[in-house]
């Protein structure tokens, strides 16, 4: 009698686990997952905490102080929990005060340190430290949007990155030596991005770059193709094409960092028509030509104010938010109170203001006339009174008004009401619609859908609305 062979029983080995945390900007944060996206389809697990991972990413930000120290304390407690740490982001491109690599210098012990959009750079890193499980295969990869990849923002709103790096070199800033000079993606690529977000069921698209309105200027603006038809690689045609896909979904599409060129005037048509939302992020910086030439903007400033007039003729509905510095070196009390009557006469919707900080390596460091920290801070709080002065007043005149809400939170469907944007309203930095509990007991609220709401109130930043 022949003897038969008991199959022997195979164990499967466990997917090596990665521990990842995510720091700085939306344009960092679309770096984390592209990178997250890779690791899923190689088939790494990612985990919850530092010491469930057999190795830990940490995506840093390097632009201020504040986020470099956040940055480096957060290896700090990667390498405590965990002790295999590979460093990726913008502070990995810093030098230090000695001319070495200031993560390396911190923190010696760290398996890697990469800078910036190096999606390949950290593969090749777990790669060489926790070698992979199987070969990628994209369409496989768990609650991803396809070849959109892996988000890391809730299931209904996306950032959409058109580009890497920033051609100019403004005074205050670090991030041309950070992250390079303008890199445009390609339009086509951009394009099935949008399109495998909408399908999976995203409702607002947010358009981000270092200079959304440079986008096409490194390759002059050369065509592409998508869905077999020639498309410019320039804004306009860009964000008339992205308006074209997200209609038959419902969606929003949102414009972030675009620079005050004469080119964004061709863009609000699409605003006044309902293309795209007629929301503007504009990073003005200042309003004063003498403070914005020391600043080296790209805009003069002169013509900003007749600017803004104009789109707001051509789109009445949009909305403008920016951001500001108060007490760059030089600033006089004149030029500071010219920014502040220019945000009372250009009406900006929402503004934010930083004191100026010194960033090590920014050119303004050497410009005469550093402020005292306390005429900063002071000119800060003046801006930000009436900053908000002008928002709150603008909020009031939407009462009594109906518009379209996108819910982010609702508990329990919504019966007892809930938390959402309107079109006036980017996630995370602008305000919120705080929904009160519908009248009507069939009316159910979900997140990512749009409901209508009246508004009623006004509370801070924020606008109280009734689902109708």
């Amino acid at each position: 009698m022949s003897e038969v062979a008991s199959p022997e029983r195979t164990v499967t080995p466990a997917a090596p686990k990665v521990g990842f945390v995510s720091l700085g900007c939306p344009k960092a944060l679309t770096d984390s997952e592209l990178i997250l996206t890779q690791l899923s389809a190689e088939g790494y697990q990612t985990s919850k905490t530092f010491e469930g991972a057999d190795i830990v990413i940490v995506n840093t930000c390097g632009f201020i102080d504040d986020a470099v120290r956040e940055s480096l304390d957060t290896i700090g407690e990667a390498l405590a929990g965990n002790g295999r740490v590979i460093v990726t982001g913008c502070l990995g491109a810093k030098m230090g005060a000695e001319g070495g690599n200031l993560v390396r210098q911190m923190h010696p012990s760290v398996l890697a340190v990469t800078g910036p959009h190096a999606t390949q750079e950290v593969m090749d890193a777990v790669h060489a430290n926790l070698p992979k499980p199987h070969d990628p295969f994209i369409d496989l990869v768990p609650n991803a949007f396809g070849v959109a990849g892996i988000k890391l923002t809730p299931r209904h709103y996306a950032y959409l990155k058109i580009s890497e790096g920033c051609n100019h070199r403004c005074t205050f800033c670090i991030i041309p030596s950070m992250r390079g000079d303008l890199v445009s993606r390609p339009v086509g690529d951009v394009l099935s991005e949008a399109k495998a977000l909408f399908e999976g069921g995203v409702k607002e698209l947010l358009v981000i770059s270092q200079d959304t309105s440079a986008y096409g200027v490194d390759v002059k603006y050369r065509t592409g193709f998508w869905d077999g038809k020639p498309v410019k690689t320039r804004m306009l045609e860009l964000v008339r094409t992205l308006g074209e896909i997200a209609e038959p979904y419902g969606a929003w599409v949102r414009l972030h960092y675009v620079y005050p060129y004469p080119s964004v005037d061709e863009v609000i048509p699409l605003m006044a028509s309902g293309q795209v939302l007629p929301y503007l992020d504009v990073p003005l910086q200042h309003s004063h030509p003498d403070v914005l030439r020391r600043m080296k903007r790209p805009a003069s400033g002169e013509k900003n104010l007749e600017r803004i007039a104009r789109w707001r003729e051509m789109s009445p509905e949009l909305v403008i938010r920016s951001t500001f510095i108060a007490g760059f070196p030089g600033e006089t009390e004149e030029e500071f109170e010219h920014l502040l009557d220019f945000i009372r006469e250009a009406e900006i919707d929402r503004a934010g203001c930083f004191a100026y900080s010194p960033v090590e390596g920014a050119a303004a460091n050497e410009i005469p006339g550093m402020l005292p920290l306390e005429v900063r801070e002071a000119r800060r709080a003046r801006f930000m009174e009436v900053a908000e002065a002008v928002s709150t007043a603008k909020l009031r005149r939407r009462i009594g008004a109906t518009m379209q809400v996108l819910v982010d939170s609702a508990p329990g469907l919504g019966r007892k009401g809930g938390v959402g944007r309107t079109y006036a309203d980017a996630p995370e930095i602008d305000g919120t619609v705080r929904l009160l509990p519908p009248e009507k007991i069939s009316k159910t609220l979900k997140v990512g859908d749009f409901t209508r709401a009246r508004v009623v109130g006004v509370e801070g930043h924020d606008l109280v609305a009734l689902p109708i």
